[in-house]
């Protein structure tokens, strides 16, 4: 691990974001389909592995560049969060428009979905509200915190408004940390987190989706947990684990049964069996260490470059695609699940290729340009 610490790179990073991704497609996939199969079938745990991974990839940079961004200074915060803008709001924007402009045909789609899987209809406002007014929350990301405009769109983005109140957070929380210790500081927001999420509850200020971040605090909290004990020894490096475990089955933010909560719980434990492989005993680490390096091989790597655009994009293509099979073709649940994703999986991730290539990048670099140490006179 001190080669991560010094700027070496965490192998299992890029297969774990492209796996998470391919979750929730997969997820998505079982639901609209009709398929039911436990874990692999539910989107909400790939979204909590995104969650988790975004936690410790965020302390993880924070704690690489400390030496010449310091945590306490302002141009720091400014430099994240241009970074991260920049890193988002491009490809989501395109998406957005998208999205909004195909509205009608991708509700006529899900109409048909869910009529034929006998479920309640969804919203007509979630497919079709191209007001300005839409626009405007989601071009400035504080959808996420509105319960009218949290889950207003085809697309799954009420992830992404999560995602960028954590960045507007995680500065502050990271000098929180600074001061009093990553225990002491985790417990803080976390459980701030938690008394927010339930004083909104009391007020009736709810959400459909968990797109506010008391929510989710505690799941990107078990993240940032597992990053921090890059940074400490054998035994806290364990406690830091402990902790993260029991964090991600607070009753916040999704589905609370026994098979939820087991799996959240592994998911804690097999992301940090990855990435501290050097701490675990002997036999542990011979099976941990093949598997991490194999998640950071060029597939995985690439897999994991497209998770941002495929996330995005897949609702939109999945939907029509669904809704044609359920017309054209009578087969079972399970048949039509395999066929959805055969047709689906090479259209999403062609189009996450051309997203990555002529919009995230040209706007990452953007990103870096602005945040580039300029020479002084």
């Amino acid at each position: 691990m001190s080669d991560s610490r010094a700027g070496g790179r965490i192998e299992c990073l890029d297969g774990l974001r492209g796996l998470a991704a391919l979750w929730v497609l997969v997820g998505h996939a079982h639901i609209l389909t009709g398929f039911k199969v436990p874990v692999i079938g539910d989107p909400e745990l790939g979204v909590d592995l995104f969650i988790m991974l975004s936690g410790f990839l965020m302390v993880f940079h924070y704690q690489r560049r400390r030496g010449r961004e310091p945590w306490e200074a302002t141009s720091t915060w400014v430099t994240f969060w241009v970074r991260r803008y920049f890193r988002i709001a491009p490809l989501y924007y395109v998406m957005l428009v998208a999205a909004l402009t195909l509205g009608p045909f991708i509700y006529d789609a899900r109409m048909v979905i869910d009529a034929f899987n006998g479920v309640p209809p969804q919203l007509a406002s979630r497919y079709l509200d191209s007001s300005l007014s839409n626009y405007l929350a989601h071009f400035s990301f504080l959808f996420g915190v509105s319960r009218s405009y949290s889950f207003r769109t085809a697309l799954p983005d009420w992830s992404i408004g999560l995602e960028m109140q954590f960045y507007a957070a995680l500065p502050f929380i990271m000098l929180i940390v600074g001061r009093v210790g990553w225990i002491k500081g985790i417990t803080g927001v976390a459980a701030l987190g938690a008394l927010a999420a339930y004083l909104s509850h009391r007020i009736g200020y709810t959400f459909v989706m968990p797109t506010f971040l008391p929510l989710k605090m505690h799941v990107f909290a078990a993240g940032m947990l597992l990053a921090g004990a890059l940074w400490t020894n054998e035994r806290r490096a364990y406690l830091f684990a402990g902790f993260a475990g029991y964090l991600v089955i607070a009753p916040l933010g999704g589905e609370m049964d026994w098979l939820h909560q087991i799996t959240r719980i592994v998911l804690v434990l097999t992301f940090f069996a990855l990435i501290h492989t050097a701490r675990l005993p002997s036999a542990a680490a011979k099976m941990a260490r093949p598997v991490s390096e194999w998640l950071g091989n060029r597939f995985f790597h690439n897999l994991g470059e497209l998770s941002f655009g495929a996330y995005l994009v897949h609702l939109l293509i999945m939907q029509p695609v669904i809704a044609y099979l359920i017309g054209a073709v009578d087969v079972s649940a399970p048949v039509r699940w395999a066929l959805t994703l055969l047709i689906t999986v090479p259209i999403v991730y062609a189009l996450a290729w051309v997203g990555y290539n002529f919009i995230e990048m040209p706007g990452q670099n953007i990103g870096k340009e602005l945040t580039k140490p300029r020479a002084s006179a």
